[in-house]
């Protein structure tokens, strides 16, 4: 299972490449928004240089999403992204909108990630559009009462037993738990927060055992 970094903070990304776990980077509005410090001024160039810069960190796929809800708009968005970096990848919503968009610009080469996917039908479609990427957001499935990691589950079996090449990018991820179930599950990428990266390497008694050896590392350096 490869590991993508959920962010657009740059000094997040760069840390989490320096792990040398590292494979992507998925962003969206949300997290652009997060890391702008002038919104007043901040303009789609802006936005295009900052996953320039994103592309120049990693050596993987680079999800940007598009900010239109109308298919020719997403068309002409998806062009543009796309042309920033080959590692590009382009994200557009589940929407009827979204799957025309998805449908015209996988036809002509461009790397589609569907997001915002909350069902099996909805994956279904992704795959039929020819999407490289299908997110399904596990978190937000858990925050209204429904297993998430059921949803993911369920596309991984559809999506082989009709081999689709589209592959389950699990999103919207808030534990370490959701990374082991997704890996169990077989998903082909978790996309992760920085927080949560963290979290996966930390145990209690990781942290007691090195605490000892550094004891006994003090007595063997005496000798």
């Amino acid at each position: 299972m490869r590991f993508f970094i959920d962010t657009a903070d740059l000094e997040e990304i760069k840390a989490a490449n320096d792990l040398g776990v590292l494979d992507g980077v998925t962003t969206n509005p949300s997290l652009v928004a997060k890391i702008v410090q002038d919104p007043e001024n901040f303009t789609y160039e802006d936005f295009k240089a900052h996953i320039a810069k994103i592309c120049d960190i990693v050596d993987g796929p680079v999800s940007a999403e598009v900010t239109t809800l109308l298919a020719e708009e997403m068309i002409v968005q998806g062009e543009d992204l796309a042309a920033i970096h080959d590692n590009v990848v382009v994200k557009c919503p589940l929407t009827l909108e979204g799957l025309k968009a998805m449908h015209h610009l996988s036809a002509n080469g461009i790397r589609i990630n569907a997001t915002l996917v909350f069902s099996p039908t909805q994956a279904i479609l992704a795959a039929k559009a020819g999407a490289s990427y299908v997110s399904p957001f596990v978190g937000r499935l858990d925050d209204i009462s429904t297993e998430g990691m059921a949803l993911v589950e369920q596309i991984v079996d559809i999506y082989d037993n009709y081999r689709f090449p589209t592959e389950v990018l699990v999103a919207s991820i808030r534990h370490p738990q959701h990374v082991v179930d997704a890996a169990l599950i077989g998903a082909d990428v978790a996309t992760i927060p920085f927080k949560v990266i963290g979290q996966l390497l930390k145990h209690p008694l990781t942290d007691t055992g090195l605490e000892r050896f550094m004891k006994d590392a003090a007595v063997i350096k005496k000798g």
